[in-house]
């Protein structure tokens, strides 16, 4: 965790934001978002565009009861040594995958074919993929949250959390890891709702930048931990530098989401009823 994490208050604060916005970004938020969206769009609810700000406020309130009971008990039981490495590369494995599977999507979808993002754990849950309330929603995104690689985040950084106090510094961890989640994922159900009442050329072109950042972000990320994990000097590099992580993350977001935007003009401008 030492080599992870950052030994200032402000520097893990930020890195504990960039790693929400990383973890809002994983395909299986996207793809389950998606899902939810569009079921709930065809119904004609007025929660289709909340649900990925309902599903991340779900599934933050599980990281942030986590954080909080961690950093309690932290005085009396200790994180194993192995945690942080194996949690790392279980990470990164998928990402790797969900990245080329991702990538494989967006070339695979024939011309007429609108790209979605594709996910592991919500084929798993995929009749929750029809929830129809808001709390039905927010579930889908708490039951996401039970698997190994966000409980053994929310632990590290939680037990990182009690070098600077006692369980208020892990709930605050655990707060802005959820601000920096549900920041992606609220933007994501946003996006999606939008795509869905324009014009079908503009939803296509927009889809495969989308789904071709997801893919070229978990495939950064998941490259640059594996490095980090054969260099110690690049990770020693890294240590200090999370506000040039943290703003890397950002400015792709939003180059992505700009360059679908002018990409799609074209064909929005050229729809049936606008020439």
């Amino acid at each position: 965790m030492d080599h992870v994490l950052p030994h200032e208050w402000q520097a893990l604060c930020l890195i504990v934001f960039t790693l929400g916005l990383r973890h809002g970004l994983d395909a299986d938020h996207l793809a389950t978002i998606d899902g939810l969206t569009r079921w709930n769009a065809r119904a004609g609810r007025a929660i289709a565009r909340w649900c990925g700000a309902l599903f991340s406020l779900g599934h933050g309130a599980v990281v942030v009861a986590i954080a909080v009971v961690v950093g309690s008990a932290a005085g009396r039981w200790q994180v194993p040594g192995w945690l942080d490495a194996f949690g790392a590369w279980v990470s990164i494995a998928f990402l790797a995958v969900l990245g080329l599977l991702n990538l494989h999507a967006v070339f695979r979808a024939s011309a007429g074919e609108m790209v979605a993002p594709v996910g592991i754990k919500g084929r798993l849950l995929g009749r929750f993929s029809r929830a129809a309330s808001a709390g039905g929603v927010a579930l889908v995104g708490a039951l996401f949250a039970i698997s190994f690689d966000t409980l053994s985040q929310a632990a590290l950084f939680a037990v990182a959390a009690t070098r600077f106090g006692g369980w208020h510094n892990a709930l605050v961890l655990g707060l802005l890891f959820l601000s920096g989640m549900l920041l992606v994922d609220g933007a994501n159900g946003l996006w999606i709702s939008r795509l869905l009442t324009r014009a079908d050329r503009t939803a296509l072109v927009a889809s495969r930048v989308m789904g071709l950042s997801v893919a070229a972000l978990s495939l950064a990320v998941a490259g640059f931990g594996t490095l980090c994990r054969w260099l110690p000097e690049l990770a020693g590099w890294s240590e200090g530098r999370e506000t040039l992580l943290g703003a890397g993350v950002l400015a792709m977001l939003a180059g992505s989401y700009l360059l679908a935007l002018r990409l799609a003009q074209p064909f929005a401008a050229a729809a049936p009823g606008r020439r």
